[in-house]
């Protein structure tokens, strides 16, 4: 991440110095430019936390003026230096009302979107301008074709950084996190550059004009995207509180549910799950319990991993039973009444779920167990028949870079 980091300052130093050196080329189309990325990062108002692209309209401006060849039928001739300069500018411009709330845009986005567009600029200003080529091309479908085909380099370019950050904050495996990266393009990220494409190509037959026609309809989008995250937000507080109520009725101990959904979530990314997978994933390890609210005597701290195999069964089965009545995915229900069976007849979420909470009851102050490598062990031992050992292995590998503490404090 630091050689990530570095290239970000060197482009942006460099721009800065080459701009500052040698004066604003176009300035009109620069201001402009600069005014819409500006108020795109001011339209970060409201982001959701973990939201991919926070600043859609900042992030399709900069796009299209590193894919701008001309403008209102004129030659543009900006650089690539330029380009950086300008977007470096406007995105510090329009990040000052962020800073000043304390909630500035993160360091990653910045050096992410510094890099895309350098990326963009380095591959399409140099082809676009050589001896030649802009007549070939001309308007047509053919210089159209070359910026979607530039948009999809620059994204897949944007992808990989976002999986090189995030590898070397988790650790988790590079592959898996540029799948699911990859995955997120097809949301906001193809609105982003679809419309990066098309202001660069209204700009270039209609002027300056074009650019607020052509941003409304991404503004409505980030808007609709955004009511569909929050709603998916609260879908997943609901599930969350509802896992909850096993704690609240004493029957597991606090912080259970939501430790296991954690830890089976990195061990689900180390094992390669992606999207739609560790989504059920998640939901199933917070409502893995939720079985033993059927229950007239509480198990023991809640630890039902040191039940007999066929009670662990029928709290499974229980538990299912009470997910598919919530409208819940039936797979969280599938795998919440599987976790109990020998993990050759599950699925990989199921393997995952049951491990990781047989793990922390096995790891908590009140079992048997003393301590982590002591449940470790036992899972070891019990990859016969009860534990996969890729999953166990993994859990392993997770742990030893620091996974969520087991115990009863949560």
């Amino acid at each position: 991440m630091t050689g990530v980091y570095g290239a970000g300052a060197l482009l942006t130093v460099t721009a800065l110095t080459w701009t500052v050196w040698h004066g604003v080329t176009e300035p009109h189309n620069a201001l402009a430019f600069g005014v819409l990325i500006a108020v795109g990062e001011l339209a970060r108002w409201g982001a959701l936390p973990g939201e991919r692209e926070p600043a859609p309209l900042a992030a399709a401006g900069a796009l299209a003026y590193a894919l701008l060849g001309r403008c209102a039928g004129q030659p543009a001739s900006h650089g690539v230096p330029q380009t950086v300069a300008v977007v470096v500018a406007a995105a510090l411009a329009g990040a000052v009302p962020h800073v000043i709330r304390g909630r500035g845009p993160g360091l990653d986005h910045m050096v992410r979107r510094i890099l895309t567009v350098g990326f963009a600029a380095v591959c399409f200003q140099p082809l676009y301008h050589s001896r030649g080529l802009a007549h070939h091309l001309g308007q047509g479908p053919y210089y159209a074709v070359l910026l979607l085909l530039l948009l999809a380099l620059t994204a897949l370019c944007d992808a990989v950084l976002a999986a090189l950050i995030l590898r070397a904050r988790s650790g988790h495996p590079f592959g898996p996190l540029l799948r699911e990266e990859l995955r997120a393009l097809l949301g906001i990220g193809s609105a982003v550059c679809a419309t990066g494409a098309v202001i660069a190509l209204g700009v270039a037959v209609a002027g300056l004009w074009a650019l607020p026609v052509f941003c409304v309809p991404l503004l409505l989008t980030q808007l609709s995207f955004r009511r569909y995250a929050a709603v998916r937000t609260t879908y997943r507080q609901t599930i969350a509180s509802l896992a909850r109520a096993t704690e609240i009725a004493g029957y597991t101990r606090h912080g259970h549910a939501r430790r296991v959904a954690e830890l089976s979530q990195a061990v689900g990314r180390e094992l390669g799950l992606s999207g739609p997978e560790l989504t059920v994933l998640e939901y199933a390890a917070l409502m893995h319990d939720i079985g033993q609210l059927s229950l007239v005597d509480p198990v023991p701290d809640g630890a039902t991993a040191l039940l007999p195999v066929t009670e662990q069964r029928r709290i499974a089965l229980l538990g299912g039973a009470v997910v598919r009545q919530t409208g819940v995915s039936p797979a969280v229900a599938v795998v919440v009444e599987r976790q109990a069976d020998p993990y050759r007849e599950q699925p990989m979420s199921a393997r995952i779920v049951r491990a990781v909470n047989a793990y922390d009851d096995l790891a908590g102050e009140s079992s048997r167990a003393s301590g982590p490598l002591s449940a470790l062990e036992r899972l070891r031992l019990g990859t016969g028949h009860d534990y996969q050992p890729e999953v166990v292995e993994s859990l392993a590998r997770v742990l030893s870079r620091g996974g969520p503490a087991p115990g009863g404090t949560g």
